[in-house]
């Protein structure tokens, strides 16, 4: 018998990860278009930065620890070449053009570490 708690254990730190990344690009995008004014609070989009990098270390560490081993394994996969733009983008600049398009670069692989982790196993 199948223990329905075991299942659902590794999906849930691929998306903390995909919507603080979501998150955090929302909030740099609506102050770059001054939608919103982060003067005063402007430590929260480090804040999302740090909780975008730390959920994505864990999700990544998943592929040690998930317990659908396969299923975390191929999200990791996925999901390993965003840390590239993800240790770029402190060193990007915030003016300019660099600093979103480095960001943004990392959006694909969130998107496939998703889509990976929603898959269900295959395997019996």
């Amino acid at each position: 018998m199948r223990d329905s708690r075991r299942d659902a254990t590794t999906p849930p730190v691929f998306a903390v990860a995909a919507l603080s990344y979501l998150l955090n690009c929302a909030l740099g995008a609506a102050v770059a278009l001054k939608v919103i004014n982060t003067s005063r609070f402007r430590w929260l989009h480090h804040a999302l930065f740090v909780v975008t990098s730390a959920s994505t270390a864990v999700a990544l560490s998943s592929a040690l620890w998930g317990r659908r081993r396969r299923t975390s394994r191929r999200a990791a996969l996925g999901l390993a070449p965003a840390v590239v733009p993800l240790a770029v983008i402190p060193f990007a600049g915030t003016r300019g053009r660099r600093h979103p398009l480095v960001a943004l670069s990392a959006a694909p692989f969130f998107a496939a570490a998703l889509a990976l982790a929603a898959e269900p196993d295959r395997r019996k």
